[in-house]
């Protein structure tokens, strides 16, 4: 590959304020959220020089990249396999919810926290296979590639080549992962 992959995660949503899993595809970015896209696109044009600009297929990825779209100029193009992880039957309940979910099942292995999924939805494993599965095109790109997407993405894109899933987090709304 001739550039770099630039994970970006999209802006913030009343989900995210709330800290809430998202209970539609379609929820839009908030006030804060498209602040934050604008920021993103300036600092990806001041730091960078992206000739591909992809995105998830969920509106909230969708908007954030329109906003860096506008600033950069260039095309979006849609990519299947990099949404956000499915929560299941968490989709719209708090962020905490899971964790009593996860403390509830004698299926759920502390030692590996990864491969337990919420019923109806999917492991960070599952993600993980997924979104490395969706990148492989990409590789052969040439330039810097802006990829918005979402934080399980990033999350199980960063443990993939770390080849741990110790020590990694979800970057805040429209941070940034580079990937040499």
């Amino acid at each position: 590959m001739g550039g770099k992959i630039l994970l970006v995660r999209h802006g913030e949503t009343a989900a995210n304020r709330t800290e809430r899993f998202a209970a539609s595809d379609e929820i839009p970015l908030t006030d804060v959220g498209r602040r934050q896209a604008l920021q993103v696109a300036r600092r990806l044009e001041a730091e960078f020089r992206p000739r591909h600009l992809l995105s998830s297929t969920f509106a909230r990825a969708r908007e954030t990249s329109e906003i860096i779209a506008g600033v950069l100029a260039m095309e979006i193009e849609i990519l299947q396999g990099i949404h956000e992880r499915d929560f299941g039957c968490l989709k719209g309940h708090p962020y905490a919810r899971m964790l009593d979910m996860m403390a509830d099942d004698p299926a759920y292995d502390s030692h590996r926290p990864w491969t337990w999924s919420p019923p109806g939805g999917e492991s960070l494993e599952d993600v993980r296979r997924r979104v490395v599965a969706a990148l492989e095109g990409v590789r052969g790109r040439s330039g810097d590639v802006v990829v918005v997407c979402h934080g399980a993405v990033m999350q199980a894109l960063a443990a993939h080549l770390n080849g741990s899933w110790n020590g990694v987090s979800i970057p805040g709304n429209c941070g940034i992962l580079v990937i040499e």
